[in-house]
């Protein structure tokens, strides 16, 4: 199985494309995303801890879509900063107690260490990735690292002996960014795609809207789509995941991958974001804010 999802559910800049503005009272955002995705990507546990009482919101944001499922991002703290095991084990007991809920649910599909490509392979770097695996046992780990050294036989090995299924990655090209294609290392497929900004990627200073700023073009997509379907071939379960956000531009890329995997067939989206996006009315069902609400479509 296939599902596509976005790398997070409300940006300011989505209002208006992705999400009615103003937003109706008592109307979650994710309740709207689910209409049209299999999935999302939590970016909120990476930057603070969230409440068990949060995530049952989410939680019951998606109750009347039973097939929606979630993956959640670990903390910073075990990834982008010195190593420090007593805050770790604090980290990993509140993501623990908060992702109760969904656990309940059985709508958690994995976790994701994201690690930044200063993280090289190395004998310390792997003591590390085995600490992090054994706080958060027994959540099923995606492991992202940016840096090719980590790609080799011998290391991809490692990283699936620790249990972690290492994502795919789709950015600039870099001569020591990771191989499109690899060896699967666990059961989850994971393709995560940043877009193609080379302007802006490897720039100093730059902010998280301008260096993922990108719109993949048909073409584009149709080769990741095709990158999919093959790494689904090797997998239990596979999911790609659009974190080209500035605009509603993942969420148009998006449907155009649930498009092309989902055999062709129309699939629904926001007339909103049809609008800003009209290479996509030749492959939706446009739905008005009536059909949202469970109204008629427009």
């Amino acid at each position: 199985m296939i599902r596509v999802a976005t790398a997070g559910w409300s940006y300011p800049d989505w209002a208006g494309r992705v999400h009615p503005q103003p937003m109706p009272r008592g109307v979650h955002p994710l309740t709207l995303l689910a209409q049209f995705l299999d999935g999302v990507e939590v970016n909120a546990t990476f930057y603070a801890r969230t409440r068990a009482d949060v995530v049952a919101r989410w939680v019951e944001a998606v109750r009347r879509t039973p097939e929606f499922r979630f993956t959640v991002k670990a903390s910073q703290r075990f990834t982008h900063g010195p190593e420090d095991l007593p805050a770790w084990e604090e980290e990993a007991e509140a993501l623990h107690a908060a992702l109760v809920p969904m656990l309940r649910r059985r709508l958690l599909a994995g976790v994701l260490v994201q690690f930044p490509a200063t993280f090289h392979a190395g004998p310390e770097e792997v003591r590390r990735l085995g600490r992090i695996r054994s706080l958060l046992d027994p959540l099923p780990l995606v492991l992202e690292v940016r840096h090719r050294s980590w790609f080799e036989p011998p290391q991809l090995k490692s990283l699936g002996g620790l249990g972690y299924s290492v994502a795919h990655i789709d950015l600039p090209s870099a001569w020591d960014h990771p191989p499109a294609r690899f060896h699967p290392t666990g059961p989850i497929g994971y393709l995560r795609l940043h877009g193609r900004n080379h302007s802006t990627w490897f720039r100093a200073g730059v902010g998280r809207d301008a260096r993922y700023d990108y719109l993949y073009a048909p073409p584009e997509v149709g080769e990741l789509a095709e990158r999919a379907d093959a790494i689904s071939r090797e997998v239990d379960e596979t999911w790609v995941v659009t974190n080209n956000h500035f605009g509603g531009q993942a969420v148009a890329n998006a449907l155009e991958l649930k498009w092309l995997l989902g055999g062709r067939e129309p699939v629904a989206a926001p007339a909103t974001l049809v609008e800003a996006f009209p290479h996509l009315e030749s492959l939706t069902r446009s739905v008005g804010q009536q059909g949202m609400f469970g109204g008629d479509e427009g």
